[in-house]
């Protein structure tokens, strides 16, 4: 098959992209999962939407190819651009087309057999025509009015068809945030380029230019790469939004290997410090709650609406107050683990209190006096708490930890970082 740069199937340039972006500096002998052929397709596909972050590096190995995205400057996710490649077959984008065209010049509705009609007529000034029966237009009509391009309206039992009404609500403000921002941010990217497209045709009316638009959002904390798995994320806000099971088929890259698990869809967490999103369900087999972690979703399968959702979902929010990161249960499966450490402070750098506040999540901070302040939560994986402690080493004074493999495993770190700097352990 000719190599083409649109692609049907997302997932067959999901991983790749993933690999670009996140990981990189790899030969192309270094990808064994696929073909060299198939190596090479998904390269220059990737190449050709994002060729101006694309770099690449020769080694001993090889030419490594990676991306290089500055999300500190980007103020709109390059990697939209792979949606908005995405393929249709020649009968889809023919009839699309031809629709368009004929409700656009019609100003009153027409129900599906004068629809049909109208297509054969403006595709027989064509040599050798294509032809659509009208179960074909009739799905395609249906598939429109779900996505806001038709209206319908009923005279007697037929169902008429007719062009929707221009949109103008969309503040452009609103999608620049929302786009870059929000689970699924590709929905505003898709809606900011019909904008776009509305104010071009705007300036072809208007004798006079309007302003270019100044680009007013810069975003600390910009994770691009969470657009990769926004087909993944809708399928999943579908199934919560319905109550349904679902079957998810995810990967162990560590394994590269597939399992399969059907489980109940119950929330969408999100990592404010990595950007990282996961699934927390519950998984029948094992009859508890668990997390998985999104980039690793293969494919979602509905299955059937589930009568235990609503109190699967009030179960895990009575767990809330004890979900640190997206652990449901310690890897003993013991009792709650707490964890407790006070921090000192001098003059000047009160910040230090208001972070602890800021960033208690499940915890609680109690402040001693102008100088200390002590945090304590009870949660279900101290690890989780690990990386954030860690942050406020050197003002931390005094830490206990229930699970005494977890505080063991802490102090061992803290006396290989002060023999790597060469700093005497005393008082620690």
């Amino acid at each position: 098959m000719a190599y083409t740069e649109l692609v049907k199937n997302f997932n067959r340039i999901r991983d790749y992209m993933r690999e670009f972006y996140v990981y990189g500096f790899k030969s192309r002998e270094e990808y064994t999962r696929k073909s060299a052929r198939s190596y090479d397709d998904e390269r220059r596909r990737i190449e050709s939407w994002l060729g101006d972050y694309m770099r690449f590096r020769r080694t001993a190995e090889g030419k490594n190819v990676f991306l290089s995205i500055d999300s500190r400057i980007s103020h709109h996710n390059p990697l939209y651009k792979a949606w908005k490649t995405k393929s249709f077959t020649d009968g889809d984008i023919t009839l699309h087309f031809v629709i368009m065209d004929i409700m656009e010049m019609t100003e009153e509705a027409l129900p599906v057999s004068e629809i049909a009609e109208k297509i054969d007529e403006y595709l027989s000034a064509f040599p050798e025509p294509r032809v659509f029966d009208e179960s074909t237009v009739r799905k395609k009509l249906k598939e429109y009015v779900k996505e806001g391009l038709l209206e319908t309206e009923k005279h007697g039992k037929i169902l008429y068809y007719k062009k929707a009404a221009e949109c103008d609500c969309y503040n452009k403000d609103i999608l620049d945030f929302f786009s870059e921002t929000a689970p699924c941010g590709v929905i505003g990217s898709f809606l900011l380029d019909r904008r776009k497209l509305q104010e071009e045709n705007q300036k072809k009316k208007d004798s006079c230019q309007r302003q270019k638009y100044k680009e007013k959002f810069a975003f600390k904390h910009h994770y691009i790469t969470s657009a990769i798995d926004s087909e993944i994320l809708c399928q999943l806000f579908q199934a919560i939004h319905e109550k349904r099971s679902i079957i998810v088929e995810t990967i162990q890259k560590e394994k590269e290997h597939c399992s399969e698990n059907k489980i109940i869809p119950l929330k969408i967490l999100i990592s404010v410090q990595g950007g990282r999103q996961y699934l927390m369900a519950y998984v029948p087999r094992f009859k508890r709650m668990n997390a998985f972690r999104i980039d690793n979703i293969v494919s979602v399968k509905f299955d059937k609406v589930s009568d235990r959702f609503d109190e699967l979902r009030d179960r895990l929010e009575k767990m809330k107050p004890h979900i640190w990161g997206v652990s449901t249960q310690n890897h003993a499966n013991s009792r709650m683990e707490t964890v407790e450490f006070t921090v000192h402070y001098e003059k000047g750098e009160e910040h230090i209190h208001h972070r602890l506040e800021r960033e208690k999540r499940c915890g609680s901070v109690e402040k001693i006096d102008d100088h200390t302040s002590r945090f304590y939560a009870e949660v279900y994986d101290a690890t989780e708490l690990i990386p954030w402690i860690r942050t406020f080493i050197c003002r931390i004074t005094d830490i206990h930890i229930s699970n005494i493999i977890v505080e063991t495993q802490f102090k061992r770190d803290l006396e290989k970082m002060y023999q790597l700097y060469g700093i005497g352990g005393e008082g620690k």
